[in-house]
């Protein structure tokens, strides 16, 4: 799903690529470009945008990135055989912080831009879209850019950033929506060296979302929850995860990043998921597993590592009966 990007993280310096090789040159090991062209935003491998850049940390080479303006960064040198319009650098995360921090203003760093108007005990931004039929409630907060659809209700004491809303969606207390998600150096920790978060959420029509939740936007793209989803209290979905139509998420459940979730999935409460696996179509996840790898269509799983619930009973059973 596209979106803009400035509606939420509104351009800060301009940047052409001539500009860039010199915010990038003690970083450089070889540039080639065949013109010139202003930057405007970011790609992703599945979204690419005109006149923008895609850091590329593999050894890939993708045919339709020559039909529009993409720079590629990558740190990978084999990139330079594939592409006219690529920039290999020593360190592609400090790069994408580098260029990110002086592309945008974002909320993780100073001098975000905003401006809210306090209407009937919620600052609302000026620059926020919220449909006349929706009701938000006391001491909410909602940023630039979010757009709220027909019927929603957002309760008291939720913070909605960076977002999209649907039509007749219910947000619970104390939910925040479209906060930053948790990207940083792994080996440069600490607040100085967190990665930009520049996508959004993505909220679609008739989901319920519970109290003391939090869903963080996606890092490039969208974090997105399905059609007819419900959310309950104190979930967390982290940056890039995708989540079909008819989910039921119980209570205290965690999903990592970049996890995807099919269609008409059921989890209990207290299940947690590592990032970047994939969840079938039609699958339960009993209450309390660890799900850290893929998980077919139509499954139904269990325990720590999450295995299938017939072999997970078994085990149980040995264990009881034997001790192991």
């Amino acid at each position: 799903m596209n979106f803009i990007r400035s509606n939420f993280f509104p351009y800060k310096n301009k940047y052409d690529l001539k500009k860039l090789a010199e915010l990038l040159k003690n970083e450089i090991l070889y540039i080639e470009y065949l013109k010139n062209f202003e930057i405007k935003d970011i790609s992703s491998l599945s979204s690419l945008r005109d006149n923008s850049l895609l850091f590329l940390e593999t050894n890939l080479k993708i045919s339709q990135i020559n039909k529009k303006n993409i720079h590629i960064i990558s740190n990978i040198e084999e990139n330079k055989n594939y592409y006219k319009n690529v920039t290999i650098i020593k360190n592609l995360n400090y790069c994408y912080n580098l260029i990110c921090n002086e592309l945008f203003f974002h909320e993780d760093q100073l001098g975000f831009l905003d401006d809210y108007e306090y209407l009937n005990g919620s600052f609302i931004s000026k620059f926020s879209k919220i449909n006349k039929s929706a009701e938000i409630g006391k001491n909410c907060i909602i940023s630039r850019g979010v757009e709220i659809g027909k019927n929603t209700i957002i309760k008291n004491n939720v913070v909605i950033k960076n977002s999209l809303l649907g039509n007749n969606i219910i947000v619970c207390d104390n939910t925040s929506i479209g906060t930053s998600g948790f990207g940083f150096d792994y080996k440069k920790r600490g607040s100085l060296h967190l990665n930009p978060q520049l996508g959004i959420t993505i909220i679609d029509d008739n989901v319920h979302i519970g109290a003391s939740c939090t869903i963080d936007r996606g890092k490039i793209d969208i974090t997105y929850i399905g059609k007819n989803s419900m959310i309950d209290n104190m979930v967390h979905i982290a940056h890039n995860v995708i989540i079909g139509k008819n989910a039921c998420i119980a209570a205290q459940t965690g999903i990592s990043g970049s996890v995807k979730i099919g269609d008409n999935v059921t989890i209990g409460g207290q299940v947690g998921f590592a990032g970047h696996i994939s969840i079938g179509e039609n699958v339960v996840v009993a209450a309390k597993s660890g799900v850290t790898k893929n998980i077919k269509d139509n499954s139904v799983v269990a325990g720590f590592p999450a295995i299938d619930m017939k072999e997970w009973k078994k085990a149980l059973i040995r264990q009881r009966k034997y001790g192991h």
